[in-house]
């Protein structure tokens, strides 16, 4: 992952909240079944943080995506941007030979289809984003 992206090391940011000045001064006990305790460590392991924080992020954030959310999106588009790299690759080369040669070469259908798919997961990514 590049450095200028904004989640640069984000494999070895805290699981646990930053601390504050003077302190958090609140508590709030929580008792939950065996059953929801599986599902609270499922979920706080799979985006990386402490069951704590992973209650307050879906509290306060009910409007908007947690932190874990954004990186995951941020991962999804991603790899989204490097499929579409390598198609665009794929169209180009198919365009040069069709331009050097005047003939469209066999793969050019399943190559243009295979575009079309990944512009249709991209719509699709950006639509979840947007929350429609």
């Amino acid at each position: 992952m590049s450095e200028g992206n904004g989640f640069a090391g984000w494999k070895s940011r805290r699981r646990r909240r930053a601390n504050v000045d003077g302190g958090r001064m609140h508590r709030h006990e929580v008792k939950v079944s065996p059953e929801e305790e599986a599902q609270l460590l499922a979920l706080a392991e799979k985006h990386r943080v402490t069951i704590p924080r992973l209650l307050i992020e879906a509290a306060l954030n009910e409007d908007s995506e947690s932190p874990s959310e954004r990186r995951d999106q941020f991962m999804q588009l991603s790899n989204l941007q490097r499929l579409i790299g390598s198609v665009a690759n794929n169209i180009n080369q198919i365009a040069r030979h069709a331009n050097s040669t005047g003939e469209v070469p066999p793969d050019a259908a399943p190559a243009i289809a295979h575009a079309k798919s990944v512009i249709i997961r991209i719509d699709r990514q950006l639509a979840d984003m947007a929350g429609r």
